[in-house]
């Protein structure tokens, strides 16, 4: 069993708090991203779970096992970073296999057949016998993947391991992984500020801001429920629209709806704001039922025959994914609908229940 959990662990350096308070559980043989914006606090929580960094409270178990003072040497976890240690003289094999010389328990032929797996399943056995600086960025973290998960710990800890490595490569890398995440059952944190990789990993994201677990849960449900505005923003491309919205006796008034939305049983207090994927937003050019009246201001063309484009409600700019071309050319009207089932309820940068 390799569940690790976080009991409030909090890491300070000086006056400021790298992690706040942060408790969580990643299940057993499962795939968690630690997904956020540079100086969040997740390669600290990572180096945590390493062994590198000593909480300032709280504590992190492994398997019931308490680990929180334990050197990394004696937590038994594999670790890939940015940046991968190979040994120049050693071939890519070699390199794979040398973790496991030093552990007694692990016999001659049992080394080479998990050296065997790995190179199969990272698709590197043509570079088996190649070294390292024969070796271009992508095929080095591969080894560095490769190597980790060959000592078959438990637990396997990537620090944002494509970082450095050219898109073609690192899409390359990404299946390679996904491929070794779902043949070897190791419990796997990912560091990572790229949404696309979180996304396409992970089970689960924990999404993480100033220190603090925004939100921990399934990919689909961060994308499709976001807890917080900052969820909503950073998790998309573009991130969701946020309408300022007013809430009187009538119900919810947002410039995006041609009727108020009826009030919650209980009324928030606080800034109110409407959220909605730009996506869900529909825009025709003649008004249907439900629309609202806009300008077209802003259009570019995105992937699949998509086209971004913003318009303009008054004041408010409201950003739409078209199917296709635009039906009005820019500074031309067009008109604006939502599903308002779809529609998300915000107070103060909180999702309204």
């Amino acid at each position: 069993m390799a569940e690790i959990v976080i009991e409030h662990v909090t890491k300070r350096f000086g006056s400021f708090t790298a992690v706040d308070d942060v408790h969580m559980t990643f299940a057993d043989g499962e795939v968690a991203c630690l997904l956020g914006p540079s100086g969040c606090g997740k390669t600290t929580l990572m180096r945590m779970l390493a062994g590198l960094e000593r909480p300032s409270e709280g504590r992190v178990l492994f398997g019931g096992r308490d680990v929180t003072r334990l050197p990394p040497r004696k937590r038994n976890v594999g670790m890939v970073f940015q940046y991968p240690v190979m040994y120049p003289t050693l071939s890519v094999a070699e390199n794979l296999e040398l973790p496991m010389r030093h552990d007694r328990s692990v016999s001659t032929a049992e080394r080479k057949r998990r050296v065997d797996e790995v190179l199969d399943v990272l698709d590197l056995r043509p570079l088996a016998g190649a070294f390292i600086e024969q070796l271009d960025a992508g095929s080095r973290q591969k080894v560095a993947v490769g190597r980790a998960v060959a000592r078959q710990s438990e637990i396997v800890l990537f620090d944002e391991p494509t970082t450095n490595v050219e898109v073609n490569a690192k899409l390359q890398l990404i299946r390679a992984f996904k491929r070794v995440t779902k043949r070897l059952k190791q419990t796997i944190v990912y560091v990572t500020h790229d949404q696309t990789e979180a996304m396409t990993l992970a089970d689960r994201i924990a999404l993480m801001k100033d220190g603090r677990i925004m939100q921990y849960d399934r990919p689909q449900v961060l994308y499709g429920q976001p807890t917080t505005e900052f969820g909503g923003w950073f998790l998309g491309n573009p991130g969701m629209n946020f309408i300022p919205a007013e809430l009187d006796s009538r119900g919810i008034h947002a410039p995006i709806l041609a009727e108020p939305l009826p009030a919650p049983a209980s009324p928030p207090r606080g800034q109110l704001t409407l959220g909605i994927r730009p996506e869900l937003v529909r825009m025709t050019g003649a008004p249907t039922e439900g629309s609202v009246g806009a300008i077209l201001v802003d259009q570019a063309i995105g992937i699949a025959g998509r086209y971004l484009t913003k318009a303009k409600i008054g004041e408010t700019v409201v950003k739409v994914n078209t199917d296709g071309r635009p039906p009005a050319a820019l500074g031309g009207a067009v008109h604006l609908s939502v599903p308002r089932d779809r529609l998300m309820l915000f107070a103060d940068g909180n999702r309204v229940s």
